[in-house]
């Protein structure tokens, strides 16, 4: 009797296949790297070492064995972001101040889609003293929800974000007046899974 496979064991194996079909199809017969990250390999041109869309680092075969390894960017375990809103306000990027931060976004965003792993990102936000507990704990949500929305609008898979959530005016930074500027933040965490 045959073994029975699970679906999912041959969905794996199928990609792995393609994988391999592709990475053959990426060089022509001098070598160069001719894809790029449209589908799904990152290299440059000579290169004789690549990625894959799963973070794999391949060489070609026919080259010498001791090629410098892919790079790979280190994805911080933990970005604290001060995005600074127009009174009242939280759309990004429309209604944020200091724009200049969303690059750091956007950067982390790309540091974490090419990490090995998928993680899990968290975005909390926080607000300054100003105003009620029931209002800045909505604020806050509000905020984690555009930065989350941002997120998703950059192409990160929504199922590997947490829904927002609001620390509101309960977790303000000690080393900063309760009202400052520095107290209105985001704060992002990837989990690994």
């Amino acid at each position: 009797m045959l073994p029975t496979i699970e679906p999912q064991t041959v969905i794996t194996l199928i990609s792995k296949r393609l994988t391999l079909i592709l990475a053959g199809a990426l060089f022509v017969s001098s070598g160069q790297l001719v894809a790029a990250s449209s589908t799904g390999y990152s290299g440059s041109a000579g290169s004789q070492t690549w990625t894959t869309s799963y973070a794999e680092c391949w060489q070609d075969p026919s080259t010498q064995r001791n090629l410098t390894p892919c790079r790979r960017d280190a994805v911080p375990d933990q970005l604290t972001l001060q995005l600074l809103f127009e009174f009242d306000k939280y759309v990004v990027p429309e209604t944020v101040v200091n724009r200049e931060v969303l690059r750091e976004i956007d950067n982390y965003i790309r540091k974490v889609q090419r990490s090995p792993a998928q993680e899990q990102v968290t975005i909390v936000g926080h607000t300054d003293a100003k105003g009620s507990d029931s209002y800045n704990m909505a604020l806050g949500l509000r905020r984690a929800n555009a930065v989350r929305d941002y997120f998703i609008a950059q192409g990160y898979p929504e199922n590997l974000l947490a829904p927002a959530q609001s620390r509101g005016k309960r977790e303000l930074l000690s080393n900063y007046s309760p009202f400052s500027v520095e107290q209105r933040r985001v704060v992002i965490t990837k989990i690994d899974r």
